[in-house]
């Protein structure tokens, strides 16, 4: 399918002005560095690569997180944060784009996914929003990162959202597909019409213990049909889904999943010692990092109008459609346009 992207593009004065303070923080590899980075993308055909070069693990926080890395190591670094159910080779095809690109590229699989694991037993197997935004974080302290380009969809998106939000100091730019997702838990309980109910239907599933026995015993049939719906255009193959589908074999997934949904709605408890953060998010931050956010032109899952989050971001901006019956999986379906987003922004 051909990618075509059509630019949106505003400019606002009055931005406020930030300042950085790298040297004096004694970190390496910050996305502030400025190598020679290339601005003209390779074409590429979806599907062109199928492994990441170099996969590693790391102690963050209270995980051990697995995670593909590419691109030369004093790059400017670019972090790609996936979503459900998806996971790292989402970005398998951008990792190199980018890497190409003079990028420092870090792809880690999310808590509950592929190779990260708890380092733990007893830790509890917290989902809500805040807590899995933080992992990224504290995978950046971990690696020694200043400062980075967050880059992500579903899921990934709403944690770079998150960090661009309450961290904006340990991000240089942010690109978003489905733009502005942080949840507001004011309003988790306030019903939708009938045909938002229905598009939301896993999240109720999940709510009941048939739905989380249903999972365990067909995630891999489970995420099949989320792709197929959500992408309704995109023709994977087998290969290309048991890629990713071997990540949901991690032992932690079906907690995770189930966890998150249900805390969205109000049906679980997160951890009491985030209270007052996730008040911070449900009051609808600003986020005043540059920001490229994307959307497909055949995304089948729920998700916002741009213009309805257009002003939760204060500093240089930019909405794009991609068009060509991209789904929901951005970056995987048109890794050009989601690589050219992150040269982009890096710009502004």
């Amino acid at each position: 399918m051909t990618e075509v992207i059509n630019h949106h593009r505003r400019r606002f004065l009055g931005t406020t002005a930030m300042t950085i303070a790298a040297a004096q923080l004694g970190m390496i590899a910050s996305a502030n560095a400025q190598p020679n980075v290339a601005s003209d993308l390779p074409a590429i055909k979806p599907g062109t690569n199928t492994s990441f070069a170099s996969l590693k693990q790391i102690h963050a926080g209270v995980l051990n997180i697995g995670y593909a890395e590419a691109g030369p190591a004093d790059g400017p670094v670019v972090i790609l944060l996936h979503g459900w159910p998806y996971d790292i080779y989402s970005f398998v095809d951008v990792a190199p784009l980018l890497a190409s690109a003079g990028y420092r590229v870090i792809v880690p699989y999310g808590r509950g996914y592929g190779t990260t694991q708890f380092l733990s037993s007893e830790t509890f197997r917290n989902a809500q929003e805040l807590v899995v935004a933080l992992d990224t974080v504290a995978l950046m302290d971990a690696l020694k990162i200043e400062k980075a380009i967050l880059a992500g969809f579903d899921w990934g998106a709403r944690n770079a959202c998150i960090v661009s939000a309450l961290h904006p100091e340990r991000v240089k730019a942010l690109v978003s597909v489905s733009g502005y997702l942080v949840t507001n838990l004011n309003t988790v309980g306030v019903p939708l019409p009938p045909s938002g109910e229905h598009d939301w239907w896993y999240q109720f599933y999940f709510a009941t213990e048939r739905g989380k026995t249903g999972y365990d015993k067909y995630r891999r049939e489970f995420a099949r049909l989320i792709w197929k719906t959500a992408s309704p255009k995109w023709n994977f193959d087998d290969a290309t889904f048991n890629r990713s589908a071997a990540a949901f074999d991690n032992p932690d997934h079906v907690a995770i999943v189930i966890h998150n949904y249900r805390w969205r709605l109000g049906l679980a408890a997160g951890d009491s010692k985030y209270d007052d953060l996730e008040k911070r998010l449900s009051a609808g931050p600003i986020i005043s990092v540059p920001t490229i956010t994307l959307e497909g032109d055949a995304n089948g899952a729920p998700h916002p109008d741009p213009a309805a989050y257009r002003n939760k971001f204060s500093g240089k901006y930019t909405h794009r459609t991609i068009t060509g019956g991209i789904g929901h999986n951005l970056p995987q379906e048109a890794p050009q346009a989601f690589a050219q987003a992150v040269i982009d922004v890096d710009g502004y």
